[in-house]
């Protein structure tokens, strides 16, 4: 992702990647009548639905999809800045190809805004197609029944770890948690969480939202706890980092955002190296020199999570864009955002991988581990426990 807002989402979609934006504006969509969505049409091979599809074969195929969705004509989409992970290039190149307009709602929400969208929603014909959300989030969405099974066709060369059992959800990009850093605004830039609770560094160190909300924010603490005696079981040293960063006057709750990096409000990120790549980038022409460290004290890596509304007032389009983010072409795009698409070692292997975009990706030593469904749960039971009372004040 290029660069991002506080969101996630950015989850690592905090992403993976959780800020604390816009509840009130998604709490007015419960408010009111609202029309109701459209019954979606069986449109399929022998008028099967693509409400009930679980794959483009059992609709019938790609062609059949491919109509269905061109029928429906739009996408609904939420929480998807386009300047996170290259999200602007998907969302173009999915709709030139097929003629679909993606409709964007509130790109700087989080991934609690989106399963709020869907839940408040329901039943109308404008909630969300489509999720992208930080797995801990997916994996909530999918135990609360949000989520529609729908196998992609790459389905089969997603790592094992990295998708649901049932394809109610599966990663797709992601990333590792780094430390960015304005280099013009600090003298030393600081290269592990330990560096980070030196004096000098004082109302300087921000995340990208609030981990509660935030993908990319319960990353960055869970990152913390790593380097801090903790482990996928235990992400109470995360917290207890950030209480410390915060008495000694290191934190800023300000969120890290593009804005407030090239202004030097937030000269200290602690975010997705994708988007630290991306501020790099974006901001090298105005004078930023913004560096990117990847902690190794710290090391935490995480994917974002696609998955369809379980009522989608677009089943088909919802299909078909998991289909094209799941292709090598949308793969790609990802890596041109800096990010890790999850089918990255699949594409290495059979050569479809974009070897310039993949040689530009910021180095890491090992091989990334995940924790499992139950520890992020934990974990974020832990977080909504004591995150407040930790960088209160």
């Amino acid at each position: 992702m290029s660069v991002s807002p506080s969101r996630k989402k950015p989850l690592p979609r905090a992403a993976l990647l959780l800020s604390g934006l816009t509840a009130a504006a998604l709490g007015l969509t419960a408010c009111g009548s609202a029309p109701e969505a459209k019954t979606p049409g069986a449109d399929g091979a022998d008028g099967r639905s693509a409400a009930t599809a679980a794959s483009a074969k059992e609709f019938g195929g790609m062609d059949a999809l491919v109509a269905a969705a061109k029928k429906e004509g739009t996408l609904n989409a939420i929480a998807l800045p386009r300047d996170w992970a290259n999200y602007g290039a998907v969302i173009d190149g999915f709709s030139k190809k097929y003629g679909i307009k993606v409709e964007v709602e509130n790109p700087d929400g989080s991934s609690q805004d989106e399963i709020n969208a869907v839940t408040s929603r329901k039943g109308q014909d404008r909630a969300p197609d489509v999720l992208d959300l930080g797995q801990s989030f997916a994996i909530s969405a999918a135990q609360q029944g949000l989520l529609a099974p729908y196998r992609v066709e790459a389905y089969d060369r997603i790592p094992e770890g990295q998708k649901d059992t049932e394809a109610r959800w599966y990663n797709d990009y992601g990333g590792y948690v780094s430390i960015g850093c304005d280099a013009k605004r600090v003298k030393e830039c600081p290269k592990t969480f330990k560096d980070l609770l030196k004096p000098v560094y004082k109302g300087q160190v921000s995340l990208n939202g609030n981990p509660t909300k935030s993908g990319s924010a319960f990353a960055g603490v869970y990152a913390a706890a790593l380097a801090n005696g903790g482990s996928f079981d235990d992400i109470q040293p995360g917290l207890d980092f950030f209480e410390e960063l915060k008495k000694n006057g290191n934190y800023t709750p300000v969120e890290a955002t593009p804005a407030t990096v090239e202004k030097g409000e937030t000269p200290i990120t602690i975010d997705w190296d994708y988007l630290n790549a991306g501020y790099a980038d974006e901001f090298r022409s105005k004078g930023v020199d913004w560096q990117v460290s990847v902690p190794e004290d710290g090391t935490f890596s995480q994917y974002y999570s696609q998955a369809i509304n379980k009522d989608a007032p677009h089943p088909a389009a919802a299909r078909l864009w998991q289909e094209y983010l799941y292709s090598a072409e949308g793969q790609n795009l990802w890596l041109k955002g800096y990010a890790r698409p999850a089918l990255l070692p699949a594409m290495v292997q059979d050569g479809t991988a974009d070897k310039e975009a993949a040689a530009k990706l910021p180095k890491v030593d090992g091989t990334p581990s995940f924790p499992t469904e139950a520890q992020q749960a934990e974990a974020k039971k832990v977080l909504a426990q004591g995150w407040g009372a930790a960088v209160a004040g």
